[in-house]
């Protein structure tokens, strides 16, 4: 009955035999096209040029197809000349109406050329799949001159040169160029991944999200910096604390206060005024870049850092007081300092503070907010929940996120699959049940989602937003992957070895192809021909270190796209990129404005080529397309043996 039922909801798609019979042809002949080119990144930080030029320019691969095709017809410098204006091609345009003496004879050259690109980037597609991709301001025009490539040539030529005329003549040349260099854009990466840690550290992750809002197709595997951000804008208090506290220290305003709206003027007032005699040396931002529309000066910033750490410290302590489950009383330092000798107790051990003003902090009950704290706190709150732009960017984070996926044999994550020391995995017990390996995935995407989609302010709800505090910096959270989060030991004490966070065991089992393999297994993929992709950690690449591990099972992508990495890695980041002939990692330089496009390009490794070239048929897609198929088979059998009437539309 139920299979009827659904024949009958197909029927209303395809309502007779011939239209059933030409998607079966449809589907058949997409299985055998070549595999669509997938690009994975990790690790973006709100790095966002660096990001959007790697997006634009394909990782490389726009100005590789560009040498192919121009080789023999344009020099090194009108082939840069190209491949930046497909990268930028409003600012690139802006320039040529001042430089170019004879813009529309430019313009029309240009016109043809991109067209030639825009050619080669859509042969692995159909031309239905191509159309919907095409602006639809432009949809025909382009269309035309994307296949006017049959009958009589001569004829041909003079209508593909009657269309780039009437372009030029009627003013659009400069819109259908921007269309033209979006649509190669979006034809060279058919999927993209993104392998967690969109936000923090860099200035502009609001910038990334609408990016990856405009792709055709991307995923989310969530980051602990993402997790913060979505806690945050739950209305976690101490993940609001957290999100402002690191954007201060990076000198992130702008994406706080111009990006998102975040209102940071109490916390500016009620820092200026409550640490007014405190140079709040230990708390300088780290000034990687510069804020263009709010700028603070840094002593200020520095007294705001402060106070919301304090805060942050109060809110955390409370927050595990709350969860025990969370074997976590270890972090609760502010009730473990002594005020009066200004000294606190870590592990039995007792170190002296380097910073022990505490204005807001009562020695009898350090976790207690003060009334200005929770007014202000209850602002920032306020302005994260209420915030119109990052609410729709969250909800695209859970829209289209999640904690782990499998995808045409590849298992991304972004930091670990937690372990114990012999390699086995770790168990964490949650409500009185435990959890490991996917099992224990699956229970944290599960949990995530009712933050955000639960009842607000119920039981559920609430519990569930904490444990986005815990994936944050938990010792069993396998988007943090360490022991501790040791944020007190960095901001109050001068000892470094106090501040050291041992990596979860899973680092120590990166190279051990067994421990791989059991990983692949539990996730049900088969580890000869499945791979592990993951970030979370640079790769530090200058001391030697290779993102390859056990021996091509797992890959890690980190290469340091942040700028607060790059000292570490000495590059600015991977792009891993499978196409239909192998896996290929990318490995950049760091952005530098000015640098002529072949200073940018990355270089390119390939890891694995495949024996036989990759089809649509081979992926999951693939799978899909199959089923579909049987089910379209089903459909137009049902309508030849006189179960169900064809409907003609008269």
């Amino acid at each position: 009955m139920q299979n009827s039922r659904f024949l009958k909801l197909l029927g209303k798609m395809y309502p007779t035999a011939q239209e059933a019979a030409a998607e079966i042809i449809n589907l058949k002949a997409i299985l055998r096209l070549p595999k669509g080119t997938e690009y994975f990144f990790s690790d973006l930080h709100g790095e966002s040029d660096a990001f959007l030029y790697q997006l634009r320019s394909a990782s490389g691969v726009v100005h590789r197809k560009i040498s192919e095709l121009f080789e023999q017809s344009l020099s090194a410098n009108d082939q840069n000349e190209l491949a930046n204006i497909i990268y930028y091609p409003e600012t690139e345009l802006e320039k040529a109406h001042h430089e170019k003496t004879n813009f529309d004879d430019w313009c029309r050259i240009l016109i043809y050329r991109l067209v030639v690109v825009c050619r080669e980037a859509s042969s692995k597609y159909t031309r239905s799949k191509v159309r919907k991709k095409i602006p639809q301001n432009f949809a025909y025009i382009i269309d035309e001159l994307l296949h006017a490539d049959g009958g009589n040539k001569n004829n041909k030529t003079l209508y593909t040169n009657e269309i780039i005329k009437t372009i030029i003549e009627t003013g659009i040349g400069d819109d259908f160029v921007v269309a033209l260099c979006y649509l190669i854009q979006n034809l060279l990466i058919d999927r993209l991944h993104i392998i967690g840690d969109i936000f923090d550290r860099g200035p502009h992750a609001d910038i990334i999200m609408d990016a990856l809002m405009e792709q055709h197709d991307v995923d989310i595997q969530w980051g602990n910096h993402d997790i913060s951000w979505m806690g945050a804008a739950c209305g976690n208090p101490a993940l609001v604390a957290n999100v402002v506290r690191l954007g201060i220290s990076y000198n992130n305003f702008d994406v706080l206060e111009d990006g998102y709206g975040i209102n940071l003027r109490p916390l500016s007032d009620f820092a200026s005024r409550v640490y007014m005699d405190d140079p709040c040396t230990f708390f300088q931002p780290h000034t990687l870049d510069e804020n263009q529309y709010d700028p603070v000066d840094l002593p200020l910033a520095a007294k705001m850092h402060k106070a919301i750490t304090i805060i942050q410290l109060k809110l955390e302590g409370r927050l595990i007081r709350r969860h025990p489950e969370y074997h976590m009383e270890d972090r609760r330092l502010l009730e473990k300092i002594d005020f009066s000798k200004g000294t606190v107790l870590i592990d039995r051990k007792t170190y002296p503070l380097r910073d022990s003003r505490f204005p807001t902090v009562d020695p009898k009950d350090p976790l207690a907010l003060t009334a200005e704290e929770q007014e202000l706190l209850h602002s920032l709150r306020f302005s994260f929940q209420h915030s119109e732009r990052l609410q729709r960017h969250i909800r695209f984070l859970y829209s289209n996120g999640s904690m782990y996926l499998c995808c045409n044999s590849n298992l991304l994550y972004h930091g670990c699959i937690p372990l114990n020391a012999d390699g086995s995995f770790a168990a964490a017990t949650l409500n009185g049940k435990k959890y490991s390996g996917k099992s224990y995935l699956d229970y944290i995407d599960s949990t995530v989602r009712n933050a955000y989609f639960a009842p607000y302010n119920s039981e559920k709800q609430k519990n569930a937003s904490d444990f986005l505090w815990y994936l944050w910096c938990g010792p069993l959270s396998p988007l943090f992957g360490k022991s501790k989060l040791a944020m007190f030991e960095r901001y109050f004490l001068d000892d470094t070895k106090i501040r050291k966070e041992i990596m979860n065991p899973y680092y120590s089992h990166l190279e051990n192809r067994e421990t791989c393999e059991t990983i692949l297994h539990e996730f049900g993929l088969d580890p000869s021909n499945s791979h592990i992709i993951n970030g979370h950690v640079p790769v530090r690449l200058k001391e030697g270190e290779s993102p390859v591990k056990a021996g091509g099972l797992l890959f890690m992508i980190d290469g340091g796209i942040s700028k607060a990495y790059q000292k570490q890695t000495g590059i600015g980041g991977y792009t891993f990129i499978a196409n239909s002939c192998y896996l290929a990692l990318a490995q950049h330089m760091p952005l530098s404005p000015g640098k002529l496009v072949e200073d940018h390009s990355p270089k390119v490794q390939v890891v694995e080529s495949f024996p036989k070239r990759i089809l649509v048929g081979d992926t999951d897609t693939g799978t899909e397309l199959r089923r579909q198929i049987d089910e379209l088979k089903e459909l137009l059998e049902s309508y030849r043996s006189g179960q169900y009437k064809e409907k003609y539309n008269h």
